[in-house]
């Protein structure tokens, strides 16, 4: 993180006012530092033959383009020796990349909203309670994501650290689950919210436990272990998690579950990753976001997460050729049940991926890949896509 000091920032604090207590200027700007990411995509999507799940037009072929921008700004004030203020602003579209088509739409201005406004107090050892509007870091929601939709709530967290123990828990009031979840679930966003959890660090291994309860929606609890080996010639990580949760409003799809394992190794310039998971006959959907560290969305196109009667695979080779430059191929299948809305299926994904980082804060990608979609009661359909992204962190 930065010192706050663009002039532009400084401007906006200038007619906002300093401080209650007429603090000179220069004296609150040396409180408040300012991270943040800022992210531009282009996608270009096209489908042949069958039915397209983006336009929903039946046996025709679909192209779409987009420019897709998120632009995140975290501002942290010291308040207090032990307190400090914490915001987030998102400018895109609400928490998530604004998508602008540029076969439809015209260019426009990007919406600005506050994500996050909470106070943070540390005056006890080894503990940290957070109180007011912030992100969930739960197992089962996505706290932040530079190109992605976030999860946050009003309430109250604490942490507490011992050993190699920490113990968490939280309550929420209000969440923004009803605009931020690919589940299908109808929620408000008035639920509360209850989390309790555990992690427990082993010298390499680290173990985690936790339990969530949205009040009339679900219950789920999670458990995982991930480790990690420095073996000389090469290193090795290797993951595994399962997850249950029970919906509380649907009894044909009370019992959800998905669990997986991978690992991943690397030696010298190469690189290689595979893991696979399976959910539940009745049910995949095991937290808010298919990208929760509950859910299965390892790659591009296919997902796991939210699937019924299904497994996966995932695998993927790189190579970083040079210190700046790495080269990637990633290779998907799904195997869906008929117990899934869109009935029983095959799914087959690869891409190529070329990353290329000018700095250790500017980061280029260039992607390009091909989805194949097998329907036992419907029709089949295939889809080539291109991406390329700029990533800038300060």
């Amino acid at each position: 993180m930065t010192n706050f000091t663009k002039l532009s920032l400084i401007a906006a604090l200038s007619l906002a006012g300093t401080t209650a207590s007429a603090q000179p200027l220069a004296e609150a700007i040396k409180n408040v530092e300012v991270s943040g990411t800022v992210v531009y995509r282009y996608n270009d999507v096209n489908f042949k033959e069958g039915t397209d799940i983006t336009a929903g037009d039946s046996n025709s072929n679909y192209s779409k383009t987009s420019n897709n921008y998120k632009i995140a700004v975290n501002l942290n004030s010291k308040v207090t020796d032990d307190v400090t203020f914490n915001s987030r602003f998102i400018i895109g579209d609400g928490t998530d990349m604004a998508g602008l088509d540029t076969q439809a739409d015209a260019d426009a201005n990007l919406a600005v909203q506050l994500s996050e406004a909470n106070f943070a107090y540390t005056g006890i050892a080894n503990t940290a309670i957070i109180v007011g509007k912030q992100a969930m870091p739960t197992s089962f929601t996505v706290d932040r994501d530079s190109t992605g939709g976030e999860n946050v709530g009003t309430g109250i967290l604490a942490q507490t650290s011992f050993g190699p123990a920490t113990l968490y828990a939280a309550y929420f009031n209000q969440n923004n689950f009803n605009a931020v979840n690919d589940t299908g679930l109808a929620f408000v966003g008035s639920e509360n919210v209850l989390v309790a959890g555990t992690k427990l660090a082993f010298g390499p291994v680290n173990v985690d436990a936790s339990y969530v309860d949205v009040k009339d929606i679900f219950d789920a609890y999670t458990l995982g272990v991930d480790a990690g080996f420095d073996l000389g010639a090469a290193n090795l990580e290797a993951f595994a998690r399962y997850t249950s949760l029970d919906l509380e409003d649907d009894i044909s799809k009370a019992d959800n579950n998905l669990w997986k394992v991978g690992v991943a190794a690397s030696t010298g310039i190469f690189g290689a990753h595979l893991s696979y998971g399976k959910t539940d006959r009745d049910g995949g959907t095991v937290g808010i976001m298919a990208g929760a560290d509950t859910g299965f969305d390892e790659h591009w196109m296919v997902t796991l997460s939210g699937q019924a009667d299904a497994d996966a695979l995932y695998a993927g080779v790189d190579a970083q050729v040079t210190d700046k430059i790495n080269l990637a191929l990633n290779y998907s299948t799904m195997d869906a049940g008929s117990r899934n809305a869109d009935g029983e299926r095959d799914e087959v994904e690869y891409y190529g991926q070329v990353t290329y980082d000018h700095s250790s804060n500017l980061s280029t990608l260039v992607r390009f890949g091909k989805l194949d979609v097998d329907k036992k009661n419907a029709d089949d359909y295939e889809a080539t896509a291109g991406r390329i992204q700029v990533k800038y962190s300060f």
